[in-house]
Order: structure tokens, then sequence, then C-alpha cells
């Protein structure tokens, strides 16, 4: 199908005779064909909707995870609470907020995405990436304590579930079973299939947990552990050399244990079980037949793992499903991101390049760049990589490692996103210079502007979840707070996380003024191919008034993008001639003279489809 569809889109172009656009089919792509049609919706399970609370998570069940105090009381958090405000079994606890608050569990489960499919159909969602779902104590679960079995907290039978996996060789994927949260996922991913939705997994390969199946065994056998070559290790315990166990922890954190690597990449023991558990997700009856698995994988610090295993990788990865998508954390430079790229590794990367751009355009405003070094910097993201690498990459705004959009206009001006670590620093509550407020509705006018470009440029949009509502708050832990839905009450945020008080709380609730905002978009991402696949050309670069313009093309489908991106309503004229179809605002507009002459609101747009 990926070929028909590739030849058949080919002659489109070669029938409408578009020379024009930067991204007409040059030679053979790579990358999944249905990912062009993408668009993204992110969920960090354990805060998108708590469905079956009787699988919550119990205090054993955090067992480990950082910070880990078994001495302090602790029950699962009530989901509709104020973010800042500590309960009262967390009162006394002598913990900072930002490391108490990692403490939380909310219950957010499987059972939660699927009552929510009928959201995010409705909202024109059609494929999902989940943050990790795999074994873990933790509420992010990047520290798992297996790669192939679903936290059992994440499905109906916690300890029935722990139970069953109890009785396997975890090393030796014959014994392997299928818990009641692992046929749950399964469940999902059929409902998700039915639905028109693709699902990706996260797949953390550089690091486990420090409660994993395999690192457990290493700390008690230590040298004699079947594993123990598995991890880093700097020293061995040894009571007569006076030596104790050291090993390298990602980044330094001692709960993260890393996987060794030679030359190769990722040593053998670890590489075989990750291929084994790789296999396991994309095709869980091993029949040959893909359908019923996960139809790729989002890699977590892909950075971290050197590149001959993540060559080997995806040659197990398409082995499986020729079609499967892969995508990657990857917050670098063009250049540095370019040996990912070249068809032996991933087919995409988070779009953080594209999220910079973004920022430094639409929410900055003092500190802003021009139109010209905006349409600069986009291009060289287009002309980067090989054919159709520009038309699958997650173009996002925000992530669970980044503060979120509407907060991030709030604290405009302040720090540029593009110098990341800095920025990144910065974006944290504690370091007490974030302001954690609620964004004004003006200010939530440069989000919205933002998405219209999101859903309207090359590459597959994405959305974190609860953007789309008006959520807010600064980089992690903050930016994952519990899924504000409509069928709660939440209490006004009234706390500020020094644990003092507003003087006037901010109201947590749907913003469906938002919410109608993006679904409308989305809808004319789906309606029209040539926003989806269309070549691009810029059609309109104003510096003095803030305006942008572009061109999507394909076949005989022609559509215009103009955007006002100054807080003064604009005129703005671009080429072409007969009639227009606004399909934003609504009306028609006809050229004259091969001109067309459109008046833009502030921060307002234009989205016009050729009505001849």
């Amino acid at each position: 199908m990926k070929s028909l569809a590739a030849a058949a889109f080919a002659l489109l172009v070669l029938a409408a005779g578009a020379t024009r656009g930067e991204n007409a089919m040059k030679s053979e792509e790579f990358v999944p064909d249905w990912a062009k049609d993408a668009v993204w919706y992110q969920i960090f399970p354990e805060r998108f909707r708590n469905g079956d609370p009787s699988n919550d998570p119990t205090k054993a069940d955090i067992a480990g995870a950082f910070p880990d105090a078994p001495g302090l009381p602790w029950r699962v958090h009530p989901w509709t609470s104020d973010w800042y405000e500590r309960q009262d079994y967390e009162k006394d606890a002598p913990i900072p907020f930002h490391h108490l608050v990692q403490r939380r569990r909310y219950g957010g489960d499987l059972q939660g995405i699927l009552e929510k499919l009928d959201y995010l159909q409705d909202l024109g969602i059609n494929a999902i990436y989940l943050n990790p779902v795999f074994d873990s104590p933790s509420s992010h679960k990047y520290d798992g304590m297996s790669y192939h079995h679903i936290d059992p907290n994440f499905g109906p039978d916690p300890e029935g579930d722990r139970a069953l996996m109890a009785r396997e060789n975890p090393g030796d994927p014959s014994t392997w079973v299928w818990t009641s949260a692992d046929k749950l996922a399964l469940e999902l991913i059929k409902q998700c299939h039915a639905r028109g939705i693709r699902v990706i997994f996260d797949g953390v390969f550089n690091h486990m947990g420090n409660r994993s199946w395999p690192f457990l065994d290493v700390i008690e056998n230590q040298q004699e552990s079947p594993y123990a070559d598995w991890f880093t290790v700097n020293s061995w315990r040894d009571e007569e050399k006076g030596t104790k166990f050291d090993y390298e922890g990602w980044f330094g954190h001692k709960t993260l244990p890393e996987f060794r690597e030679d030359e190769e990449g990722i040593v053998a023991g670890p590489r075989d079980y990750i291929f084994a558990a790789t296999r396991r997700w994309m095709d869980p009856d091993g029949d040959g037949d893909p359908s019923d698995g996960i139809d790729g994988w989002r890699l977590d610090v892909a950075f971290c793992v050197a590149h001959p295993f993540w060559k080997k990788w995806r040659k197990v990865v398409k082995g499986v499903n020729p079609d499967a998508y892969i995508t990657a954390e990857l917050i670098d430079p063009v250049p540095e991101l370019k040996p990912y790229l070249e068809g032996d590794e991933f087919d995409a990367v988070m779009n953080y390049n594209f999220a910079f751009a973004s920022s430094d355009y639409f929410a900055d405003e003092k500190s802003r760049i021009t139109t010209t070094e905006f349409d600069r910097r986009l291009r060289e993201l287009r002309e980067a990589f090989p054919p159709g690498v520009a038309e699958v990459q997650q173009n996002l705004f925000g992530s669970h490692d980044t503060d979120r959009i509407g907060s991030h206009i709030v604290n405009r001006d302040r720090e540029h996103a593009s110098n990341w670590q800095a920025y990144f620093n910065f974006s944290k509550v504690e370091n007490g210079q974030y302001d954690p407020r609620k964004p004004t509705p003006e200010e939530l006018e440069s989000q919205k502007l933002f998405a219209v470009l999101q859903m309207t440029y090359v590459g597959a949009p994405m959305i974190y979840y609860g953007d789309e509502v008006g959520m807010w708050g600064a980089n992690d832990p903050d930016c994952r707070k519990p899924m504000v839905w409509d069928d709660m009450i939440y209490a006004d945020e009234v706390t500020l996380p020094d644990g003092s008080n507003k003087e006037q709380g901010d109201k947590v609730e749907v913003n469906r003024d938002l919410l109608d905002h993006y679904r409308k978009l989305i809808a004319l991402r789906r309606d029209l191919p040539a926003l989806r696949r269309g070549s691009f050309e810029t059609v309109l670069i104003d510096d003095d008034k803030q305006l942008y313009g572009f061109r999507r093309q394909l076949g005989d489908e022609a559509v215009l993008v103009v955007l006002n991106n100054s807080n003064e309503p604009q005129e703005a004229s671009v080429e072409g001639d007969g009639a227009w179809e606004d399909r934003w605002n609504g009306g028609k507009v006809s050229g004259e003279d091969g001109r067309l002459t459109l008046a833009l609101p502030p921060r307002g747009a234009s989205i016009l489809v050729r009505a001849d």
C-alpha cells in the first residue's frame, strides 16, 4: 500500500505540473506513508484519566521511586485538588514541593484512555503516543522494571498480575505470560485500530530502573549474576578489598542504571532482551501479522545510545512491520540530527527545532525574531533531511519535558526556548523566577495562532494532552497535572509554589473556546489533503506588519494560509486570481489584478481554498 500511495501522489504532482514547492518527491522515501496523515496526541497515562479506581497503586507499589520515603504517610491524590496545595498526608513531609509531587499518584490507567477514545476521535486525533506504560514504581515510568509487561496498576488485576509475573524467568522469553494489564493494552490497541487511530509506545532502551529484574539480580549476586555484564559497573561489593558496589546511572541518577555499551552499541544481553520485547508488542501472537500490535515507537534519550544499535534495532522493527513508525527524542541542532535520519535508523524526531522557532516567533514579543528569520528556520528544517522526513516529523510545541504552551507565553521574552538548556532550567518553577499563573484570554491568542500554523504546515502536528483545553504549568513536574475534564469540578488553583495563597484563585476548567479552535483546525487538516501532503511555497513575508503566508498545493487543490502575528489588524496582499473560499473565517475572496487582499484581525489568520 505504501508504494501505491507514493506512486499516486507522484502522478498527482506531475499531472498538475507542480514544479513549485520544496517538498516535491525527488526519490524513493523510507518513511511510513500513513504518518503523513497523522495528528498526534501525547498521553501521560498516570495523569490522563482514572478509569478504574480498583487498580489504584498502593504505598507498596511505589516503593523505590524517587523520592523513596517509606516512613511518610501516603495515599492516592485527589484528581481535582489544587495542584500546589499539600494534602493532609503531605503537610508534615520534610521534602520540597517539586520532589514531594513525585510521590503523588492520581490513578490514571489504560481503562481511562479507553473511556476517552470518543473524545479523542471527536477531536480528530488519529495517532497516539503513550509515555511509558511498562512496569515501574514511578509516575513517569522511565525507570522500567521490565519491557515486556504493562504496569499492573494500569490494568484490572494488579495483585494477580504480579503473581503471574513472579512465575516467569524474565530472561527467557519462552516463559513470558500475558497479564491482565498486557491484555488490556492489546484491547486498547484493537479499539484504537478499529477507529483508525495508530498507537506507538515509548521505548526507554538506554537504561532500566534500579528495581528492574536484571539489576536486582546483579545487586544480589554481583559478579556471579548472569546479568553482570548488562550494566556499566564501576566496582563490585568486596568486604576484603573494602569496595562497595557502584555503577553508572543515567546522568548520575542511581535509580536509572545504564546499559553497558561497546563499539556496537548496547551489549548482547540487554540488546537481545530489547529485541524480544520489541517483537512482542509489535506482533503479540507471533503469527507474522502485526495488525494486532503497536504501530511504532518513540525512543527516549536516543542520543545516549550509539548508532550501531539503532541500525540493528530498526531492522528488527521493520522486519516485523515494514510500515512501523520510528521517532525519537533528540533535542539537537540539524547537523547532529542528520545521521539519525538517513533511512537506516529513525523515520522522524520530536521536532523541537520547530517548537523553538515557533516560540521565538509566536510567543516572544520584545525579543521576537522577524518573519524573514522564521521562514528561514522553517526552510532549513524542511530541506535538511531526505524526502518524506519533513512530512512525518512530530511538530510539537510542548511535551512532558517542557512547560505548557500557555505558561510559556505567560513567561515570554524571559529566555529564548532555542537556548534550550538555559530555558529548560528557567522554566522550572522552583527557581523562583517563573510565573505559574493561568494565561489570560489575550495571551492564549498566541497559542491559537501557533495552532493555525501547526495544523496547516508541513509535518505531523502533535498535541500534548490538555493543551487543547487550556491547561497550564511550568516544566516537569508542573506540566504533568491531571487532565482537565468537563465532567469534573476542580478546586481553584489558589496555592502558590511556596505554599502561600494568591489574592484570587485561578479557575480550573475546560476552555471550550480553545477546544473548539483545535477541533476546527484538525477537521480542516483532515479535510484538505494539501495541508498534509501538498508542496510548500512561501508567498508572503512582511517583517514590518509581521505577516506570513504560504501556499500548499496537491494536484488541483490549492490552499493559501496567511497569518498576522501582530497585535494590530493588518491588510495582507498575496498573489492569487479567481474565487477563494475562506475556510477559517467564512465568506469568499476574489482576486483582482492577480492579487488577493485580506483583512486580518490581530493574531488572526485566513485559510483560503480555491472555490472555482
